[in-house]
């Protein structure tokens, strides 16, 4: 049995395999994504989702579903199910799943009487396209498939109705059919592997609804077109690939080029392995250029995600090539920005205050998993112009105090990764000298002045040393409060909340704390912040604190933080927690990790999502697969892999 694994009395179990999904990407933006039973339950879920820049920013729904359905003797037996109003589902497919896994690929495997067959999917690297292969095991008589595709063309962020503008017009193509229902759009491309025939009989199934998007109080309903039906016969051993892209096929070549895919193609054993799988998902190639997306369904590139997640989602699986060329593609964003341009970056929010900070902390990760003579030799001039960046106030929001300490502005615009807002304000508006973002300036401070003395720099390491000694005094004056560390100071206000923010102080490679401090704000953190998924964004003893993420927009915006755990945090507890008590600590962090394995079978199958609820059964919620926090498990389980070999 495949490590990730469902039976059937799972899957025919609505209430527990809807809640369940599952997402391929290309590596470029493109995505498969739907439940373990193929009912779409959100707006975001397809069976090929694309990114268009010629229209938007935005991944658009091309081809949401494909109904199968078995013939025998005359008798229908429909694979497909939608929600329909009133909780009816139609026409109820998945009651004959006997299992499902995806251990390299997802395959489904559907009795029917006497025929047996098997659903497998997976989309083409780097190619708009998505493979369907469908193989009869078992059949005692003649079997007929017919397949319905459900055409939606539309924004993810959008649903679509029944419409006078909708081309329903089909054109013929080798074993199969091009449409394009409005114009802007490329045509979708559905061929077969084997000679099939198209009945063209156009319809709007009306009224499908997407559950989650009804619990997040947005627009759930939507029509979808069904422009006909494909129809073929297929023998007990045989298989047939379907192919659904924006550009013509030639059938002849689809199994060479599902073979050829299918080897690239890594199992998923372990909680490594599914993690390893996700991380990469997260690539987005854009012609020379690649970034790190922050998440899926419906995060694009981030800065400040990026730079936290680059090291995990690269480093600690081997894939230096790909922190090579996101580093390539990024340096030139961040260096246009410190020239004075304020517009036009494709990694969005690039002027938030931490964001030159992260970059420099991922040179550092680089360098603990490189060297530092590698890390000096890569990165020394630049990290070097990006404190001069910050001393010479030319940042935006970020000010060089007198005292050695950086002062932001967050009473208008969040200022920090806790950027909920309300009525365009900050919900969480921590201003000032904020905790984590003065950590990371002392951090950036020692480490650029070791990269300046590896290359020979001695006085400018000399004069960095110095400017973190400044800054380190001054940290323990403003954030200490005897036995943890405030969250932000302003001017006379001292924010006393208990938040997750401060474990970096101790975590960072660098730590203005020293060992007494260090672990007595171990001690708090671990006291009223850490469950099996990680940390509360605010303690419960806080009379703010809200941890469940339901609700409409507003609702949840309220709660992001401030009381969810955010499963990134981990990685930071983990590297303080062995930091204090190093070997000793390890067999503590090993359990928690339990946690975390066993959402590898919940959410979105094989990846860690967003965040959860603060309080038991810590449900997930939020991004399906959230690149920060598949990146920081990947770095504990690295670090406790090292510490065992050591």
């Amino acid at each position: 049995m495949s490590y990730l694994n469902f039976d059937k009395t799972l899957l025919i179990n609505l209430e527990k395999s809807l809640s369940k999904e599952m997402i391929r990407t290309n590596r470029a933006g493109t995505y498969n994504s739907t439940t373990l039973i193929d009912c779409n339950t959100r707006k975001y879920h397809g069976q090929l989702v694309i990114p268009i820049p010629e229209i938007d920013n935005y991944n658009h729904v091309l081809l949401s579903s494909l109904d199968e359905t078995v013939i025998q003797h005359g008798a229908e037996f429909n694979l497909g199910i939608h929600k329909y109003e009133g909780s009816n589902f139609s026409p109820n497919g998945h009651k004959y799943i006997r299992q499902f896994d995806c251990e390299v690929i997802s395959r489904t495997i559907y009795r029917v009487g006497g025929v047996v067959l098997s659903k497998e999917r997976m989309l083409v690297s780097f190619e708009p396209r998505v493979l369907i292969k469908y193989s009869l095991l078992e059949a005692h008589s003649p079997t007929t498939l017919r397949f319905k595709p459900f055409l939606a063309f539309r924004s993810v962020n959008e649903l679509t109705h029944q419409n006078d503008q909708a081309n329903t017009l089909y054109t013929e193509v080798q074993d199969g059919i091009k449409m394009c229902m409005y114009q802007k759009y490329p045509c979708l491309h559905m061929q077969f592997s084997k000679k099939v025939v198209y009945d063209h009989q156009p319809d709007w199934y009306k009224n499908i609804e997407y559950y989650k998007e009804q619990e997040r109080g947005y627009d759930y309903k939507e029509d979808l077109l069904v422009p006909g039906y494909f129809e073929m016969p297929l023998k007990k051993g045989e298989s047939i690939i379907f192919s659904a892209g924006i550009s013509e096929v030639s059938p002849r070549k689809l199994k060479i080029l599902w073979d050829t895919e299918l080897t690239r193609r890594n199992h998923r054993v372990d909680m490594f392995t599914c993690l390893k799988n996700s991380a990469q998902q997260f690539y987005k190639r854009e012609g020379d250029k690649t970034y790190l997306l922050a998440g899926y369904p419906w995060y694009g590139a981030r800065a400040r995600d990026q730079f936290v997640s680059l090291p995990g989602c690269t480093l600690t699986i081997d894939r230096m090539d790909y922190f090579d060329t996101i580093m390539e593609t990024a340096i030139p964003e961040l260096q246009r920005f410190m020239d004075g341009e304020r517009s036009g970056f494709k990694l969005q929010a690039i002027d938030d205050p931490d964001v030159l900070l992260w970059f420099i902390w991922a040179i550092q990760q680089f360098a603990v998993n490189r060297s530092l003579k590698e890390a000096a030799n890569r990165y020394e001039e630049l990290a070097s112009n990006i404190i001069s960046f910050i001393r010479k106030q030319n940042h935006p929001n970020l000010f060089l105090h007198n005292n050695g300490l950086v002062y932001v502005n967050g009473t208008e615009k969040p200022a920090t990764w806790m950027n909920a807002m309300e009525n365009g304000r900050p919900i969480t508006p921590r201003t000032g000298y904020v905790v984590e973002i003065n950590a990371l300036w002392y951090n950036a401070l020692k480490f650029t002045s070791q990269l300046a003395r590896e290359k020979g720099n001695e006085h400018t390491a000399d004069l960095l040393d110095y400017q973190g000694e400044i800054a380190r005094e001054a940290f323990i004056t403003t954030f200490w409060n005897g036995t943890y560390l405030y969250d932000f100071v302003d001017g006379s206000y001292n924010d006393w909340e208990v938040r997750p923010n401060m474990i970096l102080a101790v975590a960072l490679p660098f730590s203005p704390l020293n060992k007494q401090q260090q672990k007595s704000v171990l001690d708090i953190t671990t006291k009223e912040l850490l469950t099996p998924k990680g940390l509360r964004s605010l303690s419960p003893k806080s009379g703010f604190y809200r941890p469940s993420y339901i609700g409409g927009q507003l609702e949840r915006d309220r709660n992001y933080h401030n009381g969810p755990v955010w499963p990134c945090t981990f990685g930071a507890f983990a590297m303080a927690y062995l930091k204090v008590y190093k070997q000793s600590g390890k067999s503590f962090l090993e359990r928690m990790l339990v946690g975390f394995e066993a959402e590898m079978t919940e959410l979105c199958v094989g990846t860690i999502p967003e965040l959860f609820d603060g309080n038991p059964p810590f449900k997930g919620h939020g991004g399906m697969s959230f690149a920060m926090s598949v990146a920081e498990i990947l770095r504990v389980l690295d670090l406790l892999k090292k510490y065992e070999n050591e």
